[in-house]
């Protein structure tokens, strides 16, 4: 097998290396390592990456591809070593990861990793990969809308989907968005956007007005610069910057998926955390959200029409290819911890979906709705909400993520 140690002498010189904690614990790897690169490859294990590197050999490798799964989060120190080495020597990183939480994985993307493929391997999806990571650089810098060229930081993008009318996304969205920006002094600057074209309520959740600059926005995304994006903006409490729907309700089409592209692009160029409130709704667009978004959370409850919904999603996800893996599903109005009948019909739920629940929020009860009502976010008004203390727990974990990527880009 070709995944000798990359130190041996072959006839050929190594263009690519695994690099794992067990490389067979990933056997379709090897086999579409084989077909795209015969005896050209070696594998490595994490400490002897770092050694490798230092080689002379190691000046032929093309890429290496970093293989994990949930059992190396507790090495994430030694894994985050071998990318950040690689960069160093302008060597390729691609990630094969499997079962990996999206945080971790944003995480080691940020560092320098160039490239991402979930595990187990769609058909053909490893040689796309390496078809993608030999394209120059310049030809990808070239290919950028001329209008949405980023500055240096390029914020983390989390998206949430209502599965069902009335789960509590909308809440959701505002009061992570809130919290985020209220998350200590190296809080991260945070941009709200409200995708909900025809009913979008974040404005009201917030107290801020509609105004007709939203439309001249959307329908001009093409010239949009940053001036232009900046000024569209409304800021809440000097702390949260928002794009509010429209003044008038819009067709769902009015926007293509180049134009929702461009507007995520300028919000990550200018922001550390872009939150997007989207619309119940599946639109043409949704798939461009969904691959520009780091984590895009299913707000769902304990219901049929819920479980239903998620399941023509799923269906729909996997009809098309696309990456299933960013959707992290959240109960909300979870049973209380003394539920124990309402428990088991969760777990039943999750396990009939084949789906885990990561996030399971309690109900907040009347005062969401008197918050919401007041255009104020939970913590203004019942800051010791048993919801509010769910969502602020999830902003700091976030917010500690991005302040970690601050520093690694600094």
């Amino acid at each position: 097998m070709s995944s000798s140690n990359a130190n041996s002498t072959l006839s050929a010189p190594i263009r690519a290396c695994t690099v794992s904690r067990d490389v067979q614990n990933f056997d379709l790897l090897i086999e579409d390592m084989e077909l795209e690169l015969g005896e050209c490859w070696g594998d490595l294990a994490f400490p002897s990456a770092l050694k490798y590197m230092d080689q002379p050999d190691a000046k032929s490798l093309e890429f290496i591809a970093v293989a994990i799964d949930d059992e190396d989060e507790g090495n994430m120190a030694l894994i985050e070593a071998v990318i950040q080495r690689a960069n160093a020597l302008g060597i390729r990183v691609l990630l094969i990861a499997e079962e990996l939480g999206p945080i971790t994985l944003h995480r080691l993307l940020r560092l320098g990793a160039s490239d991402f493929v979930p595990y187990p391997l769609p058909e053909g999806a490893l040689h796309d990969a390496i078809q993608r990571l030999r394209q120059p650089t310049v030809e990808t810098m070239m290919a950028a809308p001329q209008n949405t060229v980023r500055p240096a930081n390029h914020g983390t993008v989390y998206a949430v989907q209502p599965l069902a009318g009335g789960t509590g996304a909308t809440t959701f969205a505002v009061n992570l968005a809130w919290e985020m920006a209220n998350a200590g002094k190296d809080a991260p600057t945070v941009c709200l956007l409200d995708f909900d074209l025809q009913t979008g309520s974040v404005s009201t959740y917030l107290d801020l007005a509609r105004t007709e600059k939203v439309y001249e926005m959307l329908s001009n995304t093409a010239v949009m610069d940053r001036d232009f994006f900046m000024n569209t903006l409304q800021t809440f409490n000097e702390k949260l910057h928002v794009l509010t729907a429209a003044a008038d309700m819009l067709p769902l089409d009015l926007i293509t998926p180049d134009d929702i592209e461009r507007v995520i692009s300028m919000a990550r160029g200018n922001f550390d955390v872009v939150i997007i409130d989207m619309p119940g709704t599946v639109v043409q667009w949704t798939e461009t959200v969904l691959n520009e978004a780091d984590v895009y959370f299913a707000m769902m409850e304990l219901d049929m029409r819920s479980a239903q919904n998620a399941l023509r999603l799923i269906r729909a996800l996997k009809a098309e290819e696309l990456p299933l893996w960013k959707l992290d599903y959240v109960l909300n109005r979870a049973p209380k911890f003394t539920d124990m009948a309402g428990k088991a019909r969760a777990k039943r739920m999750a396990e009939s979906l084949d789906i885990e629940f990561k996030h399971q929020l309690p109900d907040g009860m009347t005062q969401v709705t008197h918050a919401n009502d007041h255009g104020l976010p939970l913590a203004e008004i019942a800051p010791k909400n048993p919801l509010l203390k769910e969502i602020r727990k999830l902003a700091q974990t976030f917010a500690a993520s991005a302040r970690d990527d601050n520093r690694d880009a600094a």
